[in-house]
């Protein structure tokens, strides 16, 4: 494994990687302290709205590259955090991201993920875990746009029953760790009424939300900066906390859904 070239932007770093069997990934180095590491070449969930998973799942990442992206870049830049949110769904290929998950802990890092959920399972450990942050990818919570552009992320109603079932349980201090990620795309899911669902959810779970900025990646219009502003809005009113996507996520080199675009190689 390998690092075979770096790109930089003005608020980010993106590193490519060449493994053993010739395979890329890739990590991106934002903030100022932290790597976001890749899971898979590819990815099962194959949302509609991301390039980086649009040709499926190639292999998992033994948890020897997952912490080796790590291991590459931290002699180049100062890293203090993880965030497992590159290419791939972690918890489908969990056996691995747990160990590198331990071996990242050891090394005294802050660990955060974003995942759809599947396997439920595998998302019970998860949230049991000492972590920096979880946060569930929704994306809308009509069934039957949700199967139109997560075509494969798993029943949206299993995954509403589990957070019901489980996020009660939780202490206070673990619950404030979690959120539902929404990315918000432009006459698809940004309706006051997919709204209102999203806030009725957060609310009734008491999540904070996390708002993603669409990036352009695969046709998918991106929502104005007043539309997303109204968004903001809107569920501020309804008494939702909110995170947004800071400048590094919409960034070319840092977007969400975008990674592989970037490939220049």
């Amino acid at each position: 494994m390998r690092v075979l070239t770096s790109l930089k932007s003005p608020l980010n770093e993106l590193f490519l990687f060449e493994l053993e069997d010739g395979s890329r990934i890739e990590a991106v180095f934002y903030r100022g302290d932290t790597l976001c590491v890749s899971t898979q070449v590819g990815c099962p969930v194959r949302c509609g709205f991301c390039a980086s998973g649009k040709e499926g799942l190639i292999r998992n990442l033994s948890w020897k590259e997952i912490y080796g992206q790590y291991e590459l870049v931290k002699g180049r830049r100062p890293i203090k955090r993880i965030a497992v949110a590159g290419i791939g769904e972690p918890l489908a290929n969990w056996e691995s991201v747990k160990e590198a998950f331990w071996r990242f802990k050891g090394e005294g890092l802050k660990v955060s993920f974003y995942t759809t959920g599947f396997p439920l399972s595998n998302l019970r450990e998860l949230i049991s875990f000492p972590h920096a942050g979880v946060s569930v990818s929704v994306h809308s919570l009509d069934e039957k746009l949700r199967r139109k552009i997560m075509p494969f992320a798993g029943s949206l109603s299993r995954l509403l029953e589990f957070l019901r079932g489980e996020i009660p349980r939780l202490t206070k201090k673990k619950r404030r760790k979690l959120s539902l990620a929404y990315l918000l795309m432009e006459g698809i899911n940004d309706g006051y009424e997919e709204l209102e669902r999203l806030a009725r959810l957060a609310s009734e779970l008491g999540l904070s939300v996390h708002l993603l900025f669409y990036n352009d990646a695969l046709g998918f219009a991106t929502l104005s900066q007043e539309g997303y502003q109204r968004a903001i809005a809107f569920l501020k009113e309804k008494g939702i906390r909110i995170t947004l996507s800071n400048r590094f996520r919409k960034d070319k080199l840092g977007g969400c859904g975008t990674l592989v675009a970037n490939r220049l190689i």
